[in-house]
């Protein structure tokens, strides 16, 4: 591909998920540096660790040492405080900050695009707007007024992800044209990407599992066992795929047979961060952001945030009883 044809990428997130998805992108734009630009920047909210910049660690020491420790982060990878600097070149976004932010980084960014550009969510949750519930790729695209917006969810547990061991996830593509583009992005021989166009049902997977997840977590609490868990996990699935019925069209049901669907609501109930939280809830007696802050070191829930959600709108179409 020609230099004007290369793509330039920004990630617009440096979390826990974030930081292992620069692994991935930072290394696949080297290796197909006929297609993308190797430079990423990295929107990374700035914030000290032990008196020093988290901007200034991950550029100088090539690790996300307060949310992704031990893991090096490849060094074609910029952090960047400024979401404008961060974006203004880029060709395809990659949004993976806490659902709760996302509005307030589009405003700041949304007069800054280049025209044509690509956006793909990793973020897991929902929002709920005065119409009923709306995802989070939706929140993107009318805030920065793009056509379409791409996601990817999978059972992708970072800590795993980050060590290499194989995995799998989905794309959601709302333009097929982008999808061998957005493959080449993030596959890998340990994480392997499979593309599908039911983008709305991968979503939902991604942000109602963590729900069902928060159930197990109290079902462990509880010391109920795993034919509990099981039971949980089989009649969250059940649910989880009478919802997005309900209320979207075109759902296919392989969807929730990729990992999107019901690998990712099994992993997240046995090992996510949402199964600990729903667990600590009960034991602990501590409130979810008590949990947030003492027990996950900062890193953002969304099964609370999405069960509430759901009820919300359950409720207000008279469906709590179902």
């Amino acid at each position: 591909m020609a230099e004007e044809g290369r793509k330039r990428v920004a990630i617009i997130g440096s979390g826990n998920w974030g930081s292992v998805i620069a692994r991935i992108v930072g290394q696949n734009v080297k290796e197909h540096n006929d297609v993308f630009f190797e430079g990423v920047e990295m929107y990374t909210y700035e914030e000290l660790v032990d008196g020093v910049k988290l901007t200034e660690i991950i550029n100088t020491k090539h690790m996300n040492v307060k949310y992704l420790p031990d893991f090096l982060i490849p060094e074609n990878i910029h952090a960047n405080p400024d979401v404008v600097e961060c974006v203004k070149d880029a060709d395809i976004l990659v949004f993976v900050v806490p659902h709760q932010f996302v509005r307030r980084v589009c405003e700041m960014m949304k007069n800054f695009l280049k025209p044509n550009v690509i956006a793909i969510s990793l973020i897991k949750g929902l929002d709920h707007t005065k119409t009923g519930l709306t995802l989070v790729s939706n929140v993107i695209k009318e805030a920065l007024d793009l056509p379409e917006v791409s996601v990817l969810m999978g059972a992708n547990l970072a800590k795993e992800v980050a060590r290499e061991l194989f995995g799998e996830a989905t794309i959601g593509c709302r333009v097929k044209e982008d999808g061998p583009l957005l493959k080449q992005l993030f596959h890998t021989h340990y994480f392997k990407i499979n593309v599908v166009e039911d983008a709305d049902t991968v979503e939902l997977c991604g942000a109602l599992k963590n729900a069902v997840a928060i159930g197990a977590g109290i079902v462990d609490a509880l010391g109920m066992g795993d034919n509990t868990k099981a039971a949980i996990i089989r009649i969250g699935l059940k649910e989880m795929i009478d919802f997005a019925n309900r209320f979207y069209e075109g759902v296919q049901i392989e969807t929730f047979y990729e990992s999107c669907g019901v690998a990712d609501l099994i992993t997240t109930c046995y090992a996510g961060r949402n199964r600990l939280a729903g667990e600590e809830f009960i034991k602990s007696k501590k409130s979810f952001d008590q949990v947030e802050q003492e027990i996950l070191g900062g890193q953002k829930l969304q099964g609370p945030h999405t069960a509430y959600e759901v009820y919300q709108v359950l409720k207000e179409n008279n469906l709590t009883e179902e």
